[in-house]
């Protein structure tokens, strides 16, 4: 008996916490989801309606190439930097995190000042064509923002798993005649696949939700959490913007899903 009362006792936070943070304001946008004018026909217009479609779209394809980026980058770096001691090594991996201090705001506003009207590359190609080349604006501008942010994240997981790498095993690989390219698909990506997933998954989670530099760069496309956030402030349609925030929420999920059943998966392999 004392033993279940301690087990309840100790699950008590997280329940409140689920109950106050998860359950309560996920029912609440549920039913003010449905309780609009459209009814639970808003779902639907998610797909139907041109702007709210081509905005899922080009929320869903802006997050899918930034992760796929993002785990190209970092993979090759952990790689690169997992079994090399060399001076300033911690110095480099410090820096390399860095971007997971700046909030999202100070983010986009580095991506201004690299491809903003007045910056750097719109000055040197200005001076060099008479072009001036702006790009801070539009998806290009924010999928350099969300890879920025992203790469520190995904690295630190994948680093991680490279270092736990035995290297006997690629030892062993090389000397039965493997190739870098064998060893790689083999040996070595095999065991970095549940890192990948979960860094994968938290990259692909936090670009289709990240507010801060859309707020800052998307003035010329129209991703999803900006369109929550016009919905809700500017056209003051409060059901749309519930049933854009669930169904980004279930697209989320989905993808963290999948992620922990792939990582599951290989781990258990």
């Amino acid at each position: 008996m004392r033993t279940l009362r301690f087990d309840l006792l100790l699950l008590l936070p997280l329940a409140i916490f689920a109950l106050a943070f998860l359950l309560i304001p996920l029912a609440y946008l549920a039913v003010e989801a449905a309780g609009g004018a459209r009814g639970p026909a808003a779902f639907l217009a998610i797909l139907t309606e041109p702007r709210y479609r081509e905005s899922l779209l080009a929320t869903l394809a802006l997050a899918l190439v930034t992760t796929a980026a993002t785990l190209a980058v970092a993979t090759i770096a952990a790689q690169t930097l997992a079994n090399r001691r060399f001076p300033g090594r911690g110095l480099l991996l410090s820096l390399l995190a860095f971007p997971l201090a700046f909030p999202g705001v100070v983010v986009a506003f580095l991506v201004i000042l690299l491809g903003g009207r007045l910056g750097l590359v719109g000055s040197v190609s200005r001076a060099l064509t008479g072009t001036n080349v702006v790009f801070a604006y539009s998806l290009v501008g924010l999928f350099l923002g969300y890879l920025y942010f992203s790469v520190p994240r995904v690295l630190l997981t994948v680093l991680a798993a490279a270092e736990k790498l035995d290297p006997s095993l690629v030892e062993a690989a090389r000397s039965l005649g493997a190739g870098p390219l064998a060893i790689q698909r083999d040996v070595v990506l095999p065991a970095l696949f549940p890192a990948m997933y979960a860094g994968g998954a938290l990259c692909f989670a936090t670009a289709m939700g990240a507010f801060g530099t859309a707020f800052t760069l998307a003035t010329r496309v129209d991703v999803v959490p900006m369109l929550i956030y016009t919905e809700f402030t500017l056209a003051t349609n409060a059901s749309m913007a519930a049933a854009l925030s669930i169904t980004l929420g279930l697209i989320t999920w989905a993808a963290l899903a999948l992620a922990r059943t792939g990582a599951l998966r290989d781990a258990s392999l």
